[in-house]
């Protein structure tokens, strides 16, 4: 199993930590990414890779390695602190150029059959709104199961976790990891996602944005194909 982990924040703190040992447990190839080391560039709003195509963006390059990667894995792990009750502010600068990815324009089709795993901590509240920032994203892209992992952890570091606190979380970290591991290969969408994909084909049918369009019409999704469907 092929597992990708994108970190909201570059120190290995307890997110990183509770995220490392839930892809431990799944095991299999990992690679990480930590934002912003590893990408940090803003989205400029030029809407370059909705109108021309992603390879446009001029930020393209520098986001090509882990657009290949997280194509080419099994799970996905995002990973983020709550800062403010949201994900950081490298998270979302980074999610905000796959908008082009939402089932709206031109999804990867890949991301139907894949799972993810969304994961925030903080020393109190806002873990639910973190979550959601990443699983909003996530979703859009068609991924087909998307699980979320919330804590309080009532502490600023890792090593501050109580031994008490510890022991949950290895506990809902193995769980989390078997629920992962016993659809490997076999997940595909919910009735959700399938219902709001159809309905985007029913809109480029008709589109207004040629990209998009032309994309669908090559994929064969406005006849009878379906992205989640074994060739």
């Amino acid at each position: 199993m092929k597992i990708v982990m994108i970190h909201g924040q570059s120190h290995k703190g307890s997110t990183y930590h509770i995220a490392r040992q839930l892809a431990d447990k799944i095991g299999g190839e990992v690679m990480e990414f930590f934002l912003p080391r590893d990408f940090d560039r803003a989205c400029i709003g030029c809407t370059s890779c909705f109108m021309k195509g992603e390879d446009t963006c001029p930020h393209y390059e520098e986001l090509h390695e882990i657009t290949e990667k997280m194509d080419e894995a099994d799970v996905l792990i995002f990973a983020s602190p709550v800062y403010v009750y949201h994900a950081t502010g490298a998270m979302k600068t980074f999610l905000d150029h796959y908008g082009y990815r939402w089932i709206v324009h031109r999804p990867e089709e890949k991301m139907f059959q894949k799972q993810a795993v969304c994961i925030s901590t903080a020393a109190g509240a806002g873990m639910k709104s973190t979550n959601k920032d990443m699983a909003d994203s996530l979703f859009f892209w068609g991924v087909a199961k998307i699980y979320r992992y919330g804590v309080a952890v009532s502490a600023t570091s890792y090593e501050e976790i109580s031994d008490k606190r510890k022991k949950k979380i290895d506990s809902k970290t193995t769980k989390l990891a078997n629920k992962v591991k016993a659809v490997d290969g076999k997940v595909r969408p919910g009735i959700k996602t399938k219902a709001f994909f159809s309905i985007m084909g029913m809109m480029q049918r008709n589109g207004w944005n040629e990209a998009d369009v032309t994309y669908w019409k090559e994929k064969g999704w406005l006849e009878n194909k379906r992205p989640w469907k074994k060739k």
